[in-house]
């Protein structure tokens, strides 16, 4: 059943009793009641799997460590991973000698087979890692996540000598419904680092915009340089068609963006 359907039902029974409220009343009682829909209805995106990933559709994929445990350490790390964005985005198996004998550089030029997905954003933070994947072929989302977080454990548990589970199962994903929702998705994904320097920009005034926006544009581990038209290595992860559908904000805009999306999604 389409989640708006069910929620708006809900809605329509939980008003039912208070109709000899006053109509100030009712409206308080409604106003608060979608606000609790909407917390309602974006778990359901995230941890109802029944409705498979389509294809040609963007979706927000992120996970985190378990018991929220930090999952990059240093910069090995993140090059480890930022690798693996790059290189299980392959229909075919990934190789060990693709990373063995290879440079970080040289690996984000290695030759790959037919897609996967499209990335659209990225941004690695301590322990935890958000995604912006469009669906490129039937099951591409699901097996790209698999390949990832399978490869990179492996990785992180031989380093760190550590066994069991890395990342959290399933993974979390929303999908992305219009034009203006992907744009604020963008500018959430690439203000994450935010946290990092003022962690508590996302519920106060932030102090020193400028400041703050130099270190997120600095920030090594996002794909906000790619976005702001800076080439590096990591632009080759990112899809071609993501330059053409978003366009680059100003440091306040991208903040109010970010917030946005994250009071209407449970993240």
């Amino acid at each position: 059943m389409n989640l708006v359907y069910r929620a708006t039902s809900i809605l329509r029974r939980l008003s039912t009793p208070f109709r000899k409220v006053s109509p100030r009343g009712i409206n308080d009682i409604r106003r608060t009641t979608r606000c609790h829909l909407v917390v309602y209805v974006n778990i359901l995106r995230m941890t109802n799997r029944r409705v498979p990933f389509a294809v040609n559709e963007w979706y927000h994929c992120y996970n985190r460590g378990i018991e929220k445990r930090i999952v990059f350490e240093d910069t090995r790390d993140y090059h480890r991973f930022l690798e693996l964005l790059y290189l299980a985005n392959d229909e075919f198996p990934l190789r060990r000698s693709d990373i063995s004998i290879h440079k970080f550089e040289e690996i984000l030029k290695i030759p790959r087979g037919k897609k996967l997905v499209a990335i659209g954003a990225f941004c690695l933070m301590p322990n935890h890692f958000h995604l912006v994947l469009k669906e490129v072929s039937e099951g591409g989302v699901t097996a790209f996540m698999r390949k990832i977080g399978t490869a990179y454990t492996l990785y992180f548990n031989a380093r760190h000598r550590r066994n069991g589970n890395l990342f959290l199962k399933p993974f979390r994903s929303i999908h992305v419904f219009t034009d203006r929702y992907f744009q604020h998705l963008i500018n959430y994904i690439h203000c994450n680092s935010a946290t990092l320097y003022e962690p508590e920009w996302m519920a106060s005034h932030v102090v020193d915009p400028q400041f703050l926006g130099e270190q997120i544009a600095a920030y090594p581990y996002s794909s906000l340089s790619a976005h702001a038209g800076i080439r590096t290595p990591i632009s080759a992860i990112l899809d071609a068609e993501i330059f053409s559908i978003t366009r680059p904000a100003r440091i306040q805009k991208m903040l109010q963006e970010a917030r946005q999306y994250a009071q209407n999604n449970v993240v």
